[in-house]
Formats: structure tokens, C-alpha cells, sequence
């Protein structure tokens, strides 16, 4: 398979993407602690099901501005703000739960290989798909089955 030429709709979608992984980023910081375990089960849900969708959607580029985007939007909130405030406490199990499991599973789409998000070419051709009409009505023991 040829490598995805990087087009204007590539840089599109892995700015989508990027933007997506903002998104998730700060909300999965936001709400990992919110009702203990199920903030960070959720959480960290979200980040395996939105890197799987980045990485479907548009291959490595669309996966890598997800991955960015994460990153950055998780390491910006867990730094101290302007009073000493933090989001992400060193201290706490349920913050370092946080961020190695937002990176673990971010890794996962990175790792599975590339034939579970392609799509095999229909084969126009293929006799057993040859005059098939799948919204046409079929018979089940000679009674017209409309579906």
C-alpha cells in the first residue's frame, strides 16, 4: 500500500484532529477526579476511542495531531497555575493514573497494525455479490419477506 499523500484535506483533518485532542485532553484532566473511579474510567475511555477514531480517520497524520494535541492540552493543565494551583496533584494515585494511562492508551491505535483500519476495495466482480440487491425483498419458504 502506498504511503497517503499529504494534501491539504490531510493537513485538514489532522488539524481536526489536533483540535479534537485538545478537547479531550483538557476534559479527561478536568474530570478524572470528578466521582472516583468512574471520572478516570471514563476519562480515560474517551482518550482510547477518540486516538482509535484519529487513527481510522485519517491514518498517521490525523493520529498524530490527536496525539499532540493530548499531550499538550494534559501537560499544560498539570502544571501549576498563576496562584499554585493545580489540576493534577504529584501526590495523588488518581492524577498519575491520569496521565500514564492517557499516554498507555494513546499508544494502543500506534501499535495495532494498519489492516484493522483500512477498508478492503469491494470487488465489483465477485460472483456472490453479482445481482444481489440488499434492500430488495427476499423469500423465506415461499412467503414474500418484506424487511
Amino acid at each position: 500500500m502506498q504511503p497517503q499523500p499529504l494534501t491539504v484535506a490531510a493537513f485538514g483533518r489532522a488539524a481536526g484532529a489536533f483540535a479534537l485532542g485538545l478537547g479531550v485532553g483538557a476534559l479527561g484532566t478536568v474530570m478524572h477526579r470528578a466521582v472516583p473511579p468512574w471520572g478516570l474510567v471514563l476519562s480515560l475511555a474517551l482518550v482510547l476511542v477518540a486516538a482509535l477514531t484519529s487513527r481510522a480517520w485519517g491514518r498517521w497524520p490525523t493520529f498524530v495531531g490527536f496525539a499532540g494535541g493530548l499531550f499538550l492540552a494534559v501537560q499544560t493543565l498539570t502544571s501549576g497555575g498563576p496562584g499554585g494551583d493545580v489540576l493534577v496533584p504529584g501526590t495523588d494515585a488518581w492524577g498519575w493514573g491520569w496521565v500514564l494511562g492517557a499516554i498507555a492508551l494513546c499508544a494502543v491505535p500506534a501499535v495495532l497494525p494498519r489492516r484493522l483500519f483500512v477498508d478492503p476495495p469491494v470487488d465489483a466482480a465477485d460472483p456472490a455479490t453479482v445481482g444481489t440487491d440488499p434492500a430488495a425483498p427476499t423469500t423465506a419458504g415461499g412467503a414474500l419477506d418484506e424487511r
